[in-house]
């Protein structure tokens, strides 16, 4: 966890591409997208902490909050980096990838 790598894997990323958008016309600005949430991974500073907390005794409830914020976590730096970005291309991507993060959640909210 240390060493900050970022992977991407190309036909993983072209999939996801072509699935959201119907198309691999706006792969590059797709993988910039990608890109920058990966290193967003790589760069929190609370990223060890809170995976050490997943190794804990938690509820789902708190299991999934915490995944959550890792997740939104990488995605605040990547808006950082994405500044010249079309917002709502930026933002398509967003929530698709935080959907099933907020399912998880969204049974536990009362």
């Amino acid at each position: 966890m240390n060493s900050h790598t970022v992977y991407l894997y190309q036909k993983e990323i072209m999939e996801q591409c072509r699935m959201l958008f119907g198309s691999l016309a706006p792969l590059h600005s797709y993988i910039s997208v990608i890109l920058a949430h990966e290193l967003g991974h790589a760069e929190d500073a609370e990223l060890e902490h809170l995976s050490g907390l997943l190794d804990g005794p938690l509820t789902v409830s708190e299991q999934a909050e915490i995944r959550l914020r890792i997740e939104e976590n990488a995605w605040r730096y990547a808006e950082s980096l994405l500044w010249d970005i079309d917002p709502v291309f930026l933002h398509t991507i967003i929530d698709e990838s935080l959907y099933s993060y907020h399912q998880a959640i969204e049974p536990h909210i009362a």
